[in-house]
């Protein structure tokens, strides 16, 4: 099954492959030259990832720090750039390591080309999540 080329149905296509655990898939909705930022992103952690080789390292262990179950909330608002969508969203699960529950709400600007994300501002705080020996970060540590 091919992405969608619709911003909005391809940001919902792509949720679908994180609840799935599909990183893979999920990071071949990327462009090759596609920029993911994080503004809000604490010292140490990245805030600019560019190119898909950097956005599949960053998401490569998703699954194994945050088990995502259900994205309860979820509003897509079109801006006047075609290309371009604002999304709201919360999304539920609960934190591999110790099990606790996860619940956080994001704000996304995101923007797509022919099928794929070319850009992606998360505004989420992920001082929600910090915990010691947990790393978010793709570094490795």
């Amino acid at each position: 099954m091919s992405a969608p080329t619709e911003p909005a149905d391809l940001f919902r296509h792509g949720l679908r492959l994180l609840l799935d655990k599909d990183i893979t898939a999920w990071v071949g909705l990327w462009a090759d030259d596609g920029v993911m930022e994080f503004p809000f992103a604490p010292e140490g952690w990245p805030k600019r990832l560019e190119g898909k080789e950097a956005i599949a390292a960053y998401m490569r262990d998703y699954p194994d720090h945050i088990d995502l179950r259900d994205i309860p909330d979820l509003r897509v608002h079109r801006t006047t750039e075609p290309d371009t969508v604002v999304v709201e969203m919360r999304a539920t699960g609960r934190l591999v390591r110790t099990g606790a529950p996860y619940d956080m709400t994001y704000i996304a600007v995101v923007t797509a080309a022919e099928g794929h994300f070319t850009s992606y501002r998360d505004y989420w705080n992920p001082l929600a999540v910090l915990e010691p020996g947990v790393d978010f970060t793709g570094s490795g540590r």
